[in-house]
């Protein structure tokens, strides 16, 4: 077990996104658009759009799904779909690979940081309960 793996799963660990499914996800397409338009998670993007605004190739997003930095959700037809959150996460690893960094190794970094994020705002919030 690696050190990435000791931390409690959470909302925002890319490697430990469980809470909901495609099927959820794509069941939220019921919803308002203004819901789905705030949820920076909905997977609204899909393959070639996402590689596009990140200026990268699809084969990139699909080495970054082998590496389980993100897991983009399928449609039914079995497409990629990513979220806003995953561009994000995908962009921060080409800035982190464009610079020299080997990718194994800005995927961990990636996950690193944002687990500190998650444990920050978590600890932000029981601050603002006492």
């Amino acid at each position: 077990m690696d050190q990435t793996d000791q931390v409690s799963p959470s909302r925002r660990n890319p490697r430990h996104r469980t809470e909901d499914t495609a099927a959820d996800k794509l069941a939220a397409a019921s919803g308002s658009p203004e819901q789905r338009l705030d949820d920076e998670d909905y997977p609204a993007y899909s393959m070639g759009r996402a590689a596009e605004i990140l200026g990268v190739t699809p084969a990139f997003l699909r080495t970054l799904g082998a590496a389980k930095l993100i897991e983009p959700l399928r449609s039914e037809g079995g497409h990629r779909r990513f979220s806003r959150y995953q561009l994000r996460l995908a962009a921060r690893a080409r800035e982190l690979v464009d610079a020299g960094t080997a990718l194994e190794a800005a995927c961990r970094i990636i996950i690193l940081e944002d687990q500190l994020a998650e444990a920050l705002r978590i600890n932000e919030e029981l601050r603002q309960r006492d």
